[in-house]
């Protein structure tokens, strides 16, 4: 009896992906030194020969990011143009920080700092010239490159899904360049390499992360540090995480988010209070400073005259990284982003969370090599420099009240880890059912807790470095990917662009001057009477659908298909077909608004605000918002035929 796959499911990608990733874990389990021989073999080859083209790739990414916030492709939205965003902003920001970067802060805060300092890539450590360069370098690792990679993915991935109706899948990064062929082969191919990185690069940070969570505990209650704690760890996060994605975005994903971003506050203002305030406020205005003006510099060198093997385990190590996590975290902040402009979203996405970060960074880096530079506290600097997941519980320990503030940072990096796992397997389960939202439950639950399974698997066979390695080799062709995914989205800008500006220049829309001797006073009862839904429906049955099959049966004689369609909540549609080149839609629907006080009576009503509605045209990109509630058959067949030639003329210009 053949077993029927649900309809949620897309079978290629879904068994495909889940398929390939067991067999890696079971190359790992069998043969892990094979493996790791492999992957290192991979990964000194890419350092050796193509170092460059990561550097580039990512200084290109940085430019097309900002190029798109302030050109005239920053005005444009993620979604139709009336669109409205899903969440507020400080929700929206949590969920950013959360998915993008929480997880890292915590275990790099004070580590990355403090070995930059020790160490730097050249020049004596321990100084105060090394103290400035390892603020500078980890401004540079965890800045507007980092997000930039993010922004980017997840604008492709917004614009085509919620501009032009495309699935919310990596694959519709191509359509611009290989048109409806990425429903086939193709198109499944991008789907199943992005589930691979997102299912092996959470598991992963599932297996290191937990150390530090071992190590919290350790530090805390004597917690022995081995194996099966850890397992036992994993174990707890996955399930918190199930529960999680169990309860949906808006539930789960969106209150954890919210509450690690207050403890990430409370945290961070309890560092600043009781640290060197003066000093750190000071160190951020000169760090942001030195990076701004180095990050050019910094950002295409490659040490070219003074080679050095620092490069690898650093720069390259983070840009690969970010490469392969940016299909993850770019889809999930393309998930939360509908409804943003261009312009809004560059902003929220690369400046918010990286402003945050950074001044994390100040906060606890700086209070760390303050401690060990002039306070003479040598004991943090070798412990960091012995094992970098006991830096932040190292670092509390010199402060007041340690035990509380430690078990807060171990709630705090077992909530980022809880987010982590949910909001990947979200991202996992859209992958593998090609963009579709609301599927079934035990989807999502097979994901959260496939991760956590192979997370437990690695970790008995000593196998995340290898996986680890491996996700940062898997940069390299997804680099090349995102290069030509970011023409194709330039490509698509360019035509909605000149869409809008035909929309916009020689005629202005529709308004019909008032006929007849009392007509204007007809009019300015229609503004005043703020209509109701039943007013508006009744207006676009008796009025705007027979404008539109006038057109349409006119249309029809000249030889073009054309439909006329009606439906509670879209109106009245009129759709003429063009072939290959764009249809044109013309619709009519009745929006809802709030009834505004204009009136001294409006003003003494304490009763609850009614709503009115008004008539609006929506054209393909979205509502133009104006309404045309009360024209006559006559100026409604105006106004389709002024839209209709702004459309032939938009076909005539990007011909």
């Amino acid at each position: 009896m053949a077993v029927k796959i649900p309809d949620t499911v897309n079978a290629p990608v879904f068994l495909t992906s889940a398929g390939l990733s067991l067999f890696v874990v079971v190359l790992a389990v069998a043969a892990p030194a094979t493996m790791q021989a492999a992957i290192n073999a991979v990964q000194g080859w890419i350092l050796a020969n193509v170092s460059w083209f990561y550097i580039l790739t990512v200084a290109i990414i940085l430019v097309s990011v900002i190029l798109l916030a302030i050109s005239r492709y920053g005005q444009i939205k993620l979604g139709p143009d009336h669109s409205e965003p899903d969440y507020r902003n400080i929700t929206w920001f949590a969920m950013l920080f959360s998915a993008g970067m929480g997880i890292g802060i915590m275990f790099f805060g004070v580590a990355e700092p403090i070995m930059h300092f020790l160490e730097p890539p050249v020049g004596e450590g321990g100084t105060v010239a090394a103290a400035r360069e390892a603020m500078n370098i980890t401004f540079f690792h965890w800045g507007l490159h980092a997000w930039s990679l993010y922004a980017i993915v997840a604008l492709i991935l917004a614009y085509f899904s919620y501009r032009h109706g495309l699935p919310l899948t990596l694959r519709s990064a191509l359509y611009p360049l290989i048109g409806d062929r990425i429903h086939g082969p193709i198109g499944h191919s991008v789907d199943i390499f992005a589930i691979l990185g997102t299912v092996l690069g959470v598991a992963t940070s599932l297996g290191l992360g937990v150390s530090q969570i071992n190590s919290g505990l350790n530090h805390l209650f004597g917690l022995s540090v081995s194996i099966p704690v850890q397992i036992g760890l994993i174990v707890i996060t996955c399930g918190l995480a199930t529960l999680s994605v169990a309860s949906g975005l808006d539930r789960g994903i969106r209150i954890l988010s919210e509450l690690n971003l207050g403890l990430a506050v409370l945290l961070l203002v309890f560092v600043l209070v009781l640290g060197p305030t003066v000093f750190l406020l000071q160190a951020y205005v000169q760090n942001t400073g030195a990076y701004l003006s180095d990050i050019v510099s910094k950002t295409f060198n490659l040490y070219a005259y003074e080679p050095t093997d620092w490069i690898g385990g650093w720069t390259l190590f983070y840009w690969g990284w970010w490469i392969a996590w940016s299909p993850f975290v770019g889809m999930f902040i393309a998930r939360i982003s509908r409804g943003r402009t261009i312009r809004e979203f560059v902003g929220g996405v690369l400046l918010v969370p990286a402003g945050f970060t950074l001044f994390w960074m100040t906060v606890f880096g700086d209070s760390a090599i303050h401690m060990v530079l002039f306070d003479g506290i040598d004991s943090l600097g070798k412990t960091v420099s012995a094992d970098s997941s006991l830096a932040l519980f190292a670092f509390l320990e010199q402060l007041p009240w340690s035990t509380l503030t430690s078990m807060l940072a171990v709630i705090m990096v077992v909530v980022f880890f809880v987010t982590s796992a949910d909001s990947g397997a979200l991202v996992v389960d859209m992958l593998a059912s090609g963009g579709k939202e609301g599927t079934p439950l035990w989807q999502r639950v097979f994901w959260s807790l496939l991760m956590g399974a192979i997370a437990i698997a690695l970790l008995l066979a000593d196998g995340l470095t290898a996986l680890q390695t491996a996700t940062i080799a898997s940069a390299l062709p997804f680099a090349i990917v995102l290069l030509v995914s970011t023409w194709g989205l330039f490509k698509a800008l360019k035509l909605d662009a000149a869409k809008r500006d035909i929309r916009f220049q020689a005629l202005s829309l529709s308004r019909p001057a008032p006929r007849g001797e009392n007509a204007w006073q007809g009019r300015l009862r229609n503004m005043i009477m703020m209509p109701r839904r039943a007013h508006v429906m009744r207006f676009i049955t008796d009025t705007v659908k027979p404008a539109c099959e006038e057109v349409a049966e006119e249309m029809r004689k000249q030889g073009y298909g054309v439909q006329v369609s009606e439906s509670e909540e879209e109106g009245v549609i009129l759709t003429v077909s063009h072939g290959e080149q764009l249809d044109f839609l013309y619709s009519v629907r009745a929006h809802a608004y709030v009834r505004p006080a204009l009136t001294l009576r409006d003003t003494e009503d304490d009763s609850e605000a009614r709503k009115y509605f008004r008539a609006e045209v929506h054209l393909r990109e979205g509502g133009q918002d104006y309404d045309i509630m009360g024209w006559s058959r006559g100026d409604v067949i105006g106004d389709i035929l002024d839209q209709y030639e702004r459309h032939r003329h938009y076909l005539h210009r990007v011909r």
